[in-house]
């Protein structure tokens, strides 16, 4: 599958640092990076972002933000964010079962806590368009998590969602990480 549009031919070096290191980090051929090097204040924007991505903090711990990333990726229908958010999953403490729930009925899986539960569904809302929130669900989830959680959330689920419509803006097919 091709890309929309092809990389340009010339990075310009701080770009190729970056992406090397990405590349090397992930151990694919990370497309998106290569083809925002067209413009490079997108790229640059886009690897800020990235880089300040959310890995653990308190009880956002990997395994919620893990079940957060591959809910919008699934809700956003991004192949390639599907690909890459869900790879390594058992690695984060999801199951299958728990992995396979978050395309459908996540009450089917008796192994997710409450939390994650409101967490997916608040990314499920997210996710949408057009964005609907209801107060009441809003009330549950700033209940169920501290208001630091709750930015935690938001922009995680946020941050999938940029990445799930410019990859796919962009053609990008997915890197093969679940190909392992």
């Amino acid at each position: 599958m091709e890309t929309f549009i092809n990389q340009p031919k010339h990075i310009p070096f701080f770009l190729k640092l970056g992406i090397l290191i990405s590349e090397r980090i992930t151990g694919k051929t990370m497309l998106p990076a290569r083809i925002l090097a067209w413009y490079p204040k997108a790229a640059i924007g886009s690897g800020i972002m990235e880089a300040l991505v959310a890995h653990e903090d308190g009880q956002m711990n990997q395994r919620m933000l893990k079940l957060i990333r591959m809910t919008a990726s699934h809700a956003a229908a991004c192949p390639f964010c599907i690909d890459m958010n869900s790879y390594e999953h058992r690695q984060h403490g999801i199951t299958d079962e728990e992995a396979e729930a978050l395309r459908g009925d996540i009450d089917r899986v008796p192994t997710f806590s409450e939390r994650e539960k409101l967490a997916i569904v608040y990314t499920r809302v997210i996710s949408q368009t057009p964005l609907k929130f209801q107060p009441e669900l809003v009330e549950r989830v700033k209940s169920a998590f501290t208001e630091r959680e709750f930015v935690i959330l938001a922009s995680t689920a946020a941050q999938v969602n940029y990445w799930a419509r410019l990859i796919q803006a962009l053609g990008i097919p997915p890197a093969g990480f679940m190909d392992e």
